[in-house]
């Protein structure tokens, strides 16, 4: 008869003597204070050190259930198949809480064969049935052996969520039996990613099993952070706690067999193009939306050919999938660049590239361009495309023009003030659009604000339209921006016809 004080074999047992964690922390493990653990100190610097990847779930799995951690293929409670998951959450400013980070499954298999589908798959076995423990992570406290235990609970996809998750399996499983792994990025999918694995790309590369057994950075399977967030506000403390609640909402697909003979890819690409030809004009009139010309009215549009009737695409959210519209005028070049989030300058220097807030956007974010053209007055649908940033211009011309700005910062930015006839224009020596052919730089902010260090102030702004450089002044905010002219190279040519 087992001594354990739990059913191995009972995903219910299993859940409800986890259970017995929240409100407690992983001191209180080690201190055998919860559930029927005895006490044990001798490892607690081992399990605690910020540089041991999952030691918090290690403690959870040798002192509390009291058994040894390892990195089978099968789940960790097999007799259940049930697999356990320590995973941190946090808060973000306006009160709402996020997933602190990727949840990772499995290592993606590069030295044998790989299994075509997820049901057939090793991963499925490792994520199909999750016991999620949830901890508060508190960068204020000294320890994580600190850190709350707050939230316990068995999860398992969704219909819908699986016939997605399948086919983002299917995708990464045939790019590596073709042994194009080298070319996989997080992006390329929606719930289930390719998240590399290793400290440095050259550390983390290995041959690959199928010809051209070329090199590839080592990569695991993984519920994405988007999902992962997903999950935790609307799975695990729905109806559990009070926090700052998001707008609902609304789903695409509205049931898995919806999928049956096509990929989320391609249902969401359809359901655009459906309405190829028709003006912004007639589809303000079809979708009962006032035609007013200004720059939501594309996007608006955009979610109502999707079939919701807000802005808020439930699976957008999980996939971490932005819909950018792109307006083509008859001269076939596109109005715009395409502008990201503004950084801090004294924080986009400490950065290192891989780690860095651009590398993680583009690594992690896939997006939908719909695209209008003008004609006249108005401009027509072309339809829609996925895009996400390749992986070897990545690593190549967007690294290297992020290298130019950040090492332009730590040099210190030259200013040069001109007069002319319309006021007073302060230029300087950031890399500019011409410098680089994916990415640039340059304001965004709707005001100006310089504050030199002699004290000279000019513009109409204040210090909330700008940021401060390391040697004290302060200028408008800026941010990254693809260049209009690279998305145009991206974009299918029945696009731009």
């Amino acid at each position: 008869m087992s001594s354990l004080p739990y059913d191995k074999s009972s995903p219910a047992s299993i859940e409800q003597y986890a259970k017995l964690l929240v409100g407690h922390t992983f001191q209180d493990v080690l201190n055998g204070v919860v559930g029927k653990c005895q006490p044990s100190q001798e490892k607690a610097s081992e399990y605690s050190n910020p540089n041991r990847k999952g030691g918090l779930g290690n403690l959870l799995e040798e002192v509390y259930f009291e058994y040894k951690a390892n990195s089978e293929s099968k789940a960790d409670f097999d007799e259940a198949g049930v697999e356990l998951k320590a995973t941190p959450y946090e808060y973000n400013k306006n009160g709402s809480a996020k997933a602190g980070e990727r949840l990772v499954l499995s290592m993606i298999n590069y030295s044998g064969e790989i299994e075509p589908t997820l049901e057939e798959s090793h991963v499925w076995q490792k994520c199909k049935l999750i016991l999620l423990i949830y901890y508060l992570r508190d960068k204020t406290l000294k320890s994580n052996l600190q850190y709350p235990i707050d939230f316990v609970t068995l999860f398992t996809p969704s219909e819908t969520d699986k016939a997605i998750i399948a086919n983002d399996y299917k995708y990464i499983a045939e790019k590596v039996m073709s042994g194009k792994a080298e070319t996989l990025s997080e992006a390329d999918t929606f719930y289930l990613g390719a998240c590399t694995k290793g400290s440095t790309a050259e550390k983390s590369k290995v041959k690959q099993f199928y010809p051209p057994h070329t090199l590839a950075k080592k990569r695991a399977f993984c519920y994405k952070n988007s999902y992962m967030t997903y999950v935790l506000n609307d799975y695990v403390m729905q109806g559990v706690i009070t926090y700052q609640q998001e707008e609902k909402y609304e789903p695409i697909l509205k049931d898995a067999s919806e999928l049956e003979d096509k990929t989320f890819a391609t249902f969401i690409v359809s359901k655009i193009n459906h309405y190829a030809g028709l003006t912004d004009k007639e589809l303000c009139s079809k979708f009962d939306r006032e035609y007013n010309n200004n720059k939501a009215q594309w996007t608006d549009l955009a979610y109502r050919m999707l079939g919701i009737k807000s802005n808020r695409a439930e699976e957008f959210r999980k996939a971490n999938l932005t819909v950018k519209v792109i307006r083509i005028e008859e001269n076939g070049k596109m109005r715009e660049s395409m502008s990201f989030p503004p950084f801090k300058y004294k924080e986009l220097i400490e950065e290192e590239w891989e780690n860095s807030n651009l590398h993680n956007y583009f690594e992690e974010t896939r997006f939908l361009f719909v695209v209008f053209k003008r004609s006249g007055n108005n401009y027509v649908l072309k339809g829609a495309q996925l895009w996400n940033m390749p992986l070897e211009k990545l690593d190549s011309t967007v690294k290297a023009g992020w290298d130019s700005v950040v090492n332009t910062i730590k040099a210190g930015i030259k200013f040069e003030i001109v007069e002319t006839a319309n006021g007073v224009v302060v230029k300087n020596n950031l890399p500019k659009k011409a410098d680089n052919e994916i990415i640039h730089v340059r304001p965004h902010a709707q005001k100006r604000y310089f504050k030199f260090t002699d004290g000279t102030v000019i513009g109409d702004g204040n210090e909330s339209d700008a940021n401060q450089l390391p040697d004290g002044t302060w200028m408008p905010h800026y941010s990254f921006w693809i260049n209009n002219d690279y998305i145009e190279k991206q974009l299918d040519k029945n696009l731009l016809d």
